[in-house]
């Protein structure tokens, strides 16, 4: 019985030690194409508006930033960790340049919404 349980602890500690790794971490995406041009939403739960830059060349659009820990009480120790509080980037290359094209973002309910207007 202690084996067992041995194993079941391992396999809950490995695969969050092994995301912990990495130091940067790629966002998830959706990617739309609409009437006058792209929408791409990005997964960006907990990220604040000021921590994120948007960088656009030819086709690329890059988004680069980090994702903070919030304030944890004094007194609580890390069991589990899964998040991954630091530095990411993810690059979406789109068919056609948008280097000319209007930009704009905004964050909703934990979604970046990035438009992308065809000039």
């Amino acid at each position: 019985m202690a084996h067992d349980s041995t194993r079941w602890l391992a396999a809950c500690i490995e695969p969050a030690f092994s995301l912990t790794q990495s130091s940067v971490w790629q966002p998830l995406a959706d990617v739309y194409r609409t009437h006058d041009g792209w929408l791409i939403k990005f997964d960006l739960a907990g990220v604040l508006p000021r921590d994120v830059k948007l960088t656009v060349d030819g086709s690329r659009l890059t988004l680069a930033g980090t994702r903070r820990d919030c304030s944890i009480d004094e007194g609580y120790r890390h069991y589990r960790m899964e998040i991954s509080y630091s530095r990411f980037e993810r690059t979406v290359e789109l068919p056609e340049a948008i280097e000319l094209a209007r930009v704009t973002s905004e964050f909703w309910h934990g979604l970046l919404l990035v438009r992308i207007e065809n000039a």
